[in-house]
């Protein structure tokens, strides 16, 4: 299969965005209060607070309003007292401009894939740059989720380090509310299931994409009209 220049350029960024959706898709699977009120409930997090059940799925549901539809003020208040302090309410600002910023990337990736697949018509070129971008994404995040299994903190550290200003990330898990709504275990479990949900995604995606490529051959071979080249 010999490739037009503008068709390998295609194809390179049909590979490239593929894992950039397959990433947002499975972020968006637990950004939302089921899961994190049944991974908070198994890190007993009304025990660390001292909330009632009742208040910490009000306080979550509120932060994670913020986080995802604004505004950042992340100001929710139990008893007229709030939540939690200035510097916790910084930092979620800055994850939600961090999530911000990966979510148009994660757009314009999909978009771009969109474009490329309408533009391609389904030729097996862009079937093998999907499968492939797919492979991409399984093994990188069994790498990375070796790494947060076996390294957590160290993985963790490297993260916000990445992501975040010196000093802005760090709390004390005794008396700041924000690390004690969310606690280690809810994030190393969370970190292991987003881990599962990209894995199971890709390979998903990989398989699919492999079958439409093979389908692709079969109408070329055939000499289908819309046969890939």
């Amino acid at each position: 299969m010999r490739l037009s220049p503008p068709e390998r350029i295609a194809a390179v960024a049909a590979a490239v965005a593929t894992p950039f959706v397959i990433v947002a898709a499975a972020v968006l699977l637990f950004l939302n209060p089921i899961w994190v009120g049944f991974d908070q409930d198994r890190s007993d997090v009304a025990g660390l607070t001292g909330y009632a059940p009742s208040q910490v799925r009000q306080v979550t549901g509120s932060i994670l309003s913020d986080l995802v539809f604004g505004p950042p003020t992340f100001d929710v208040a139990i008893d007229g007292q709030p939540v939690l302090d200035q510097r916790s309410r910084v930092h979620m600002a800055d994850v939600r401009s961090v999530l911000t910023g990966l979510g148009v990337v994660a757009l314009v990736a999909a978009l771009v894939l969109a474009a490329i697949g309408a533009a391609g018509r389904g030729r097996r070129w862009f079937w093998q740059a999907t499968e492939a971008g797919a492979s991409v994404s399984a093994g990188g995040v069994v790498v990375v989720g070796l790494a947060f299994t076996v390294f957590f903190d160290q993985a963790f550290e490297i993260f916000h380090r990445i992501f975040f200003p010196p000093g802005t990330y760090t709390f004390d898990p005794r008396t700041e509310k924000l690390v004690q709504l969310f606690p280690d275990q809810f994030w190393s479990e969370t970190s292991l299931a987003l881990a599962v949900a990209v894995l199971v995604l890709s390979l998903g995606v990989r398989s699919g994409a492999r079958r439409l490529g093979r389908a692709a051959v079969a109408a070329e071979i055939s000499g289908a009209p819309e046969a890939g080249r």
